[in-house]
């Protein structure tokens, strides 16, 4: 899987894990955006490092999805944890 594709994937895993988490961002669309590309690549890195599931094989591959709105959901929660509270 190219670099295209998990760019496409980092893009609708951050769209579900926001829908999955839902409230208020401190960065707004295109930081919960670029914050689910990064998952993407965070969790298919933690699954086949870790976890020894080897998530570059296919787009449609159930791990790959897991693995990518997982890690877009763990550094959805850090982002909101660290940055939550600067705009109020």
């Amino acid at each position: 899987m190219g670099i295209v594709a998990w760019i496409v994937l980092g893009l609708v895993a951050g769209a579900l894990a926001k829908l999955l988490l839902p409230g208020r961002d401190p960065g707004g669309l295109v930081v919960t955006t670029l914050i689910g590309i990064a998952g993407s690549f965070v969790g298919g890195w933690i699954a086949s490092r870790f976890l020894d599931r080897k998530v570059t094989a296919h787009f449609f591959d159930l791990t790959t999805w897991a693995s990518a709105i997982g890690g877009a959901l763990v550094l959805l929660i850090l982002y909101r944890i660290f940055f939550g509270n600067s705009r109020n």
